[in-house]
């Protein structure tokens, strides 16, 4: 058949064709350009359309907007002649001549000059129409960053378009968040939820450690977490977003009560005095008080503490990694007064710790109540509560002696089972004397001393605001409870671990019942098997509980059928075994 012959007519027309398909695509992209005296989509279009001859068209489109170098135009053929596109050599030189300016954006930026900042805003006014187009912008956002305030109406501009605000340095977002508490409170609200999740988690760890607890982590590596980093950088050196921050988490304190916001204030303060933020530390009361390990040196702020009284400064008091080193240091206290035949009102060191405690325990009401002035501290704790703690620490003390003397040596003495008088009710009413009550259990539980847990738990079923049931103290004496694994075994010490105090209060807290199954599901293979299977019939929920109750129930009771065969095939096995010899 005849051969197709394409003509310069039909050339022409698949050219104008493409080009003007291509316009269709990108016209959106370059819509800047004509601001800059640049030919865009539109005007190409225009030409096609209208011309008689569009290769010539597209080869004067081509000259007058390509680089306007005269010596270039004589090279471009012998690219040509080495099969390199145009489009790979425009590109090049187009990528390096963006590295170029965003280094020389950086350079102005940084240098001394005092009109630095006037060249960016100029630069800005040039590049900021083609911030929509891809291979541009980042050079506009280069421009944006290192502008210490960036116009207001590029500002809103940016903001209002998602795809320009995502891609923005947080430099810039810095600018756009101050004057925008609602949408800076949108970016926080996720890291702050993540955080709590993340703390609530390692309080139902499936690892119950005294080595590896809550409080096992070191300061700097809590201050070098992942939220701490991400507000650390998101606030930069911006003291009205510092406070916007700091603002939320007393709202949301208030709110739930949740202390995990009052360890995440004193982390955050920290993280900011590591990065030597002093435009922030300079103008936080706390910072002048709370230097890094301050709580290890809690008397550095005798004279400061009644200066610097806020809101804050309790709030950091009540952050449980603040609480457990103040009552730890005062427990270690009470026992150098006590071989030293002192009476606590007698120390001021002791005095001290109690009031930063009360404090901190006070941060709540503080806030709640706008009034910023130190809660009294009863004077009964000192003159009648201490006292009987003491006497509490001589009992063991004196009983700890007594069993490590000679046979011969030994009294008849036993170990007292009932407590000082009025001791239960302070635990019960008074949340300093509850405190160091819940601490004094994890005390002896860290002794070994079962006699002095078992005088003590049944005081801890009653206790003010029903602290004892709280996650942390629980997280913490079940794994204290590990080291008296051993004692599980007598039906009398495990009767008095879980039905004389875990057990009170399960069926109406869950969280209650998650740290029983979690002590359990550690110790089943310690605990009486009689004891473990009532202990597992009484876990069995009665109603609707959350998925991990469930879970754990049900890893508790395949991990107690597998002991039962794993016991019932060794058991066989022995029988077996003499039967052979037997023969």
């Amino acid at each position: 058949g005849p051969t197709f012959l394409p003509t310069r007519t039909s050339i022409a027309g698949g050219v104008r064709g493409k080009a003007l398909k291509m316009f269709y695509c990108t016209h959106k992209m370059f819509a800047g350009l004509p601001e800059l005296g640049i030919s865009n989509g539109e005007d190409l279009k225009e030409t096609l359309t209208n011309c008689t001859e569009p290769l010539k068209a597209i080869d004067q489109f081509q000259t007058e907007n390509g680089i306007l170098l005269p010596t270039l135009q004589s090279a471009l053929p012998f690219l040509d002649l080495h099969g390199t596109p145009r489009l790979e050599f425009h590109q090049s030189v187009f990528d390096e001549l963006c590295d170029k300016l965003m280094e020389r954006v950086a350079t102005i930026a940084e240098g001394k000059d005092e009109d630095r900042y006037g060249k960016l805003k100029e630069l800005l006014e040039k590049s900021f129409p083609l911030v929509k187009m891809p291979s541009i912008q980042p050079v506009v956002m280069q421009v944006l960053k290192h502008l210490p305030k960036v116009p207001e109406k590029k500002l809103k501009l940016v903001m209002a378009d998602k795809e320009l605000y995502k891609v923005c340095a947080v430099e810039v977002k810095r600018q756009i968040w101050q004057e925008n508490q609602a949408l800076f409170g949108d970016e926080v609200s996720p890291l702050l939820k993540h955080y709590i999740v993340a703390k609530e988690a390692a309080l139902f760890s499936s690892d119950l450690s005294i080595l590896h607890n809550f409080f096992s982590p070191s300061p700097k590596a809590r201050r070098q977490g992942e939220v701490v980093l991400k507000l650390t950088q998101m606030i930069g050196k911006n003291v009205k977003l510092y406070d916007m921050v700091l603002q939320f988490l007393r709202t949301l304190f208030l709110r739930t009560r949740n202390v995990h916001y009052c360890t995440l204030r004193a982390e955050l303060l920290m993280s900011l005095h590591d990065l030597d933020i002093s435009e922030i530390c300079s103008v936080d009361s706390c910072h002048k008080v709370w230097p890094n390990s301050c709580v290890q040196h809690v008397f550095y702020v005798t004279k400061m503490l009644m200066v610097l009284l806020s809101r804050d400064l309790s709030m950091i008091l009540c952050d449980p990694f603040s609480s457990n080193t103040l009552v730890l240091s005062t427990v270690r206290n009470l026992q150098e007064l006590l071989s030293q035949d002192a009476l606590p009102r007698d120390s001021p060191d002791l005095m001290l710790l109690l009031r930063m405690l009360s404090l901190g325990q006070g941060a709540w009401d503080m806030i709640d109540s706008q009034v910023f002035k130190e809660p009294r501290l009863e004077l009964e704790v000192v003159t009648r509560f201490l006292p009987a703690m003491l006497s509490v620490l001589v009992d063991d003390y004196t009983f700890t002696v007594e069993q490590k003397l000679p046979s011969e040596e030994k009294t008849s003495l036993s170990y007292p089972t009932a407590l000082p008088d009025n001791f239960n009710k302070y635990l019960q009413e008074n949340r300093v004397a509850c405190e160091m009550g819940l601490y004094y259990a994890l005390h002896i539980a860290k002794q070994r001393n079962k006699n002095a847990l078992q005088r003590l738990l049944p005081a801890l079923v009653e206790t003010y605001n029903d602290m004892a049931s709280g996650d942390i103290f629980l997280h913490l004496l079940t794994a204290h409870l590990t080291l008296l694994s051993d004692e599980f075994g007598n039906e009398e010490f495990c009767s008095a671990v879980f039905d004389g105090f875990l057990l009170n209060s399960f069926s109406s807290k869950d969280n209650v019942h998650r740290h029983n199954l979690r002590l359990l599901l550690h110790l089943h293979q310690k605990v009486l098997p009689s004891c473990v299977e009532t202990l597992v019939k009484t876990l069995e929920p009665s109603k609707q509980v959350p998925k991990e109750i469930e879970q754990d129930l049900e890893h508790l009771q395949i991990r107690n059928t597998l002991y039962k065969l794993q016991f019932g095939i060794a058991g066989l096995l022995h029988v077996l075994f003499a039967r052979y010899h037997t023969k």
